[in-house]
């Protein structure tokens, strides 16, 4: 993905990651349409945020979604870049007798059905631009389980799946697959996580994101360095204490 020059939509980004990113974005010289539930909070980054286009969508909604889309083609014939940023974050218990069914079904609707309706909403017209970039979200926890999030962390592994299975379907195709795989960071996804020591502070986290996007425009994965200890220990053979340091350390980490 190259850092300027694209027309992108990242539903989800009315705030933290997904607005930073959306920011930083457009001060790097792209076109850049934010998505999100909320119209009075999208009149309110639209006035804020000079440039930047906003639309309505739902990404628990399929309907939401196909007309958002429709809109989004509309609007910007030249749209070559879908970020799938919205997601959930909640705990559950799974030893009670009841009330994690319905948070785990909401995280699944909302962090792996969501990704799979916008992409499946989009992939037409990106196969008819020259350039173009799906860019799932996942997470460090796709790798190391948070105990108190298993939906969660569930739905981060099954992104990550899915981001390297398409990616080999579209092989050959203008369109190529990235996945961004974010560490816990200092946002409002989970209570006290935006003031959390573990997390990582917002503006850090974006800046390296977008340097790694400039410097390795070929890239799969969108790897900041603080991700790595969760991504990448059952490689080294330490998953077992990646996991318990995880789970010792901070209960909000993402």
């Amino acid at each position: 993905m190259n850092i300027s020059g694209n027309t992108i939509f990242i539903p989800g980004a009315t705030s933290g990651i997904g607005l930073a990113l959306a920011q930083r974005l457009a001060a790097r010289g792209n076109t850049v349409i934010v998505g999100g539930r909320r119209t009075a909070l999208l009149e309110q980054i639209a006035t804020e945020n000079p440039g930047i286009d906003t639309v309505q969508i739902d990404t628990t909604d399929a309907d939401s979604i196909r007309a958002a889309a429709e809109t989004v083609v509309t609007r910007h014939p030249s749209l070559n870049v879908v970020i799938t940023m919205a997601g959930i974050m909640r705990t559950e218990d799974w030893t009670a007798p009841a009330g994690f069914l319905e948070t785990a079904e909401a995280t699944v609707t909302t962090n792996l059905l969501g990704p799979i309706r916008l992409i499946a909403a989009f992939i037409e017209h990106l196969r008819t631009v020259p350039d173009a970039t799906i860019m799932t979200v996942s997470s460090g926890l796709a790798f190391a389980p948070l105990r108190v999030t298993p939906t969660y962390n569930a739905t981060k592994a099954a992104i990550h799946m899915l981001s390297e299975s398409v990616r080999l379907q579209l092989a050959g195709t203008s369109v190529s697959v990235l996945e961004l795989e974010p560490p816990a960071v200092r946002t409002s996804l989970m209570p006290g996580q935006e003031s959390s020591d573990f997390a990582m502070p917002l503006e850090a986290f974006i800046d390296e994101v977008v340097e790694l996007i400039e410097t390795q425009p070929d890239a799969t994965e969108i790897q900041v360095e603080n991700v790595r200890f969760l991504r990448y220990g059952e490689a080294r053979g330490d998953y077992a204490q990646v996991v318990e340091t995880l789970n010792r350390r901070d209960p909000h980490a993402r």
